[in-house]
């Protein structure tokens, strides 16, 4: 099975790990397949500029080897990803979480999520934090 996992999840897991909960941390400590959406390097990279988020490096440097070290692929954006977006109902505005719940619904993926709107889309997910 592949997971995608939203922006604050992939964020928990470098660091405080303890906040994904059990069975988010377990998944994680699997062999399963871990996606992070080009989507959230955007969300990072935006809201860390901001001062939203705290990162010890530049996002640019930061992310992409994070991910690295913990095997984690990168999913790009693609058109037809930013189509889905209009299938999907407004039960919410965040632009970042519709793209990831719109990608994981064409990839066929779960998403690893500590948000509870998720549940109200159609997607696989499985609840962390």
């Amino acid at each position: 099975m592949k997971y995608l996992l939203d922006t604050v999840v992939w964020l928990w897991s470098v660091g405080p790990a303890e906040r994904i909960g059990k069975r988010g941390l377990d998944l994680l400590g699997s062999d399963a397949e871990f996606f992070l959406s080009a989507a959230s390097s955007w969300e990072i990279a935006i809201k860390t500029q901001l001062g939203k988020y705290h990162l010890p490096d530049v996002p640019a440097r930061y992310v992409p080897k994070r991910l690295a070290e913990q095997n984690i692929h990168p999913l790009p954006i693609t058109h037809a990803h930013s189509l889905k977006v209009y299938d999907l109902p407004f039960h919410h505005f965040d632009p970042f979480d519709r793209f990831i719940i719109a990608q994981a619904i064409m990839e066929d993926m779960t998403i690893l999520t500590a948000d509870r709107i998720f549940k109200k889309y159609p997607a696989r997910l499985v609840q962390c934090g």
